[in-house]
């Protein structure tokens, strides 16, 4: 019997792909773990084999992984140490556990050196740290979350202006749904084999285009304001965003990332280092990706919503 592993399944991202998965593999097939088993209640009781995994225990890890033949490694929500400590303790818990190969759900870009972003540098870690071992390995380079830039656009329909550092930088925004679509699809995929792909929407717009698109679909008349880089920090501290991933995130929140990830994205949307745009995700998932035009017009269903993280 084949064994495919969906880690973070309670979340908004590993959801999705646990609900998609489903579809493609044998229920007897799969595990899904969470951080605790109060996230794994509603899986357990459809019949699908369900394990607490402790990204901070090693031992626990491996042995939940244990002859897997494929692991989803979902990027963690934090930035910096804490996040290469925790990819790492799965990385060695699937060389230790004898897994064929992980998949892995990274940046855009990542292992560029002058990707100014904040967090490609965790991405480009946990990349290299796969490729040092003996692990098979698909890397999943994302673009940034649609969600994100709707739920900003709602928010600031009130005051009329979207003001952020992306200037006239473009993006193949694609939606968190569809990068969770195409996780699933690389799960069941037996055919990828140290393989990256740039998961990118149907798109390469820049931020004014986005603005646009939103108005023409709402009848809102939102305006984009090019900003410095600190005074887009400040827009965000007037928020109540904090600065890093230590921070405390507001429930509800527009904007539950934390400002220095926003802001270095938006550095690099402006300098051209966030523009990569490809069919990958046409060719591993048999269709294309939803377009901006489409969730804006099905907003209610694409908006960012809380952070789920449960580590400390």
């Amino acid at each position: 019997m084949s064994k495919y592993i969906i880690t973070g399944v309670d979340g908004n991202f590993g959801g999705v792909v646990a609900e998609t998965v489903q579809k493609l593999l044998p229920k007897e097939d799969l595990l899904f773990t969470a951080p605790t088993e109060n996230g794994l209640k509603k899986f357990a009781n459809s019949g699908i084999k369900t394990a607490v995994a402790n990204f901070n225990d090693v031992a626990g890890l491996t042995e939940v992984f244990s002859n897997a033949d494929k692991v989803l490694l979902i990027s963690m929500p934090f930035v910096g140490e804490k996040r290469r400590q925790a990819h790492k303790n799965v990385v060695d818990a699937c060389v230790a556990g004898n897994v064929k190969q992980i998949v892995y759900t990274s940046l855009v870009n990542a292992t560029d050196p002058m990707n100014p972003s904040i967090e490609k540098i965790d991405h480009a870690w946990t990349e290299s740290y796969v490729e040092n071992t003996a692990l098979d390995y698909i890397f999943l380079r994302n673009s940034q979350y649609t969600e994100a830039m709707i739920s900003n656009y709602f928010a600031m329909i009130e005051p009329g202006v979207l003001g952020n550092n992306q200037g006239d930088g473009k993006m193949a925004y694609i939606s968190r749904e569809d990068c969770a679509i195409a996780a699933a699809h690389a799960v069941a995929n037996d055919y990828l084999h140290r393989e990256i792909l740039n998961i990118n929407g149907p798109e390469l717009i820049t931020i004014t285009d986005l603005v646009e698109i939103g108005n023409e679909v709402t009848g809102n008349s939102v305006k984009y304001n090019e900003v410095t880089d600190e005074e887009d920090y400040e827009i965000f501290d007037k928020m109540g965003v904090p600065r890093t991933t230590d921070g405390d995130f507001k429930k509800g929140s527009s904007a539950p990332f934390s400002s220095e990830g926003m802001v270095t994205f938006g550095q690099a949307i402006r300098l051209g280092k966030m523009n990569t745009y490809s069919s990958d995700f046409q060719m591993l998932t048999g269709h294309q990706g939803k377009t901006v035009q489409y969730m804006f017009e099905h907003a209610n269903d694409y908006q960012i919503g809380d952070r789920h993280s449960v580590d400390k």
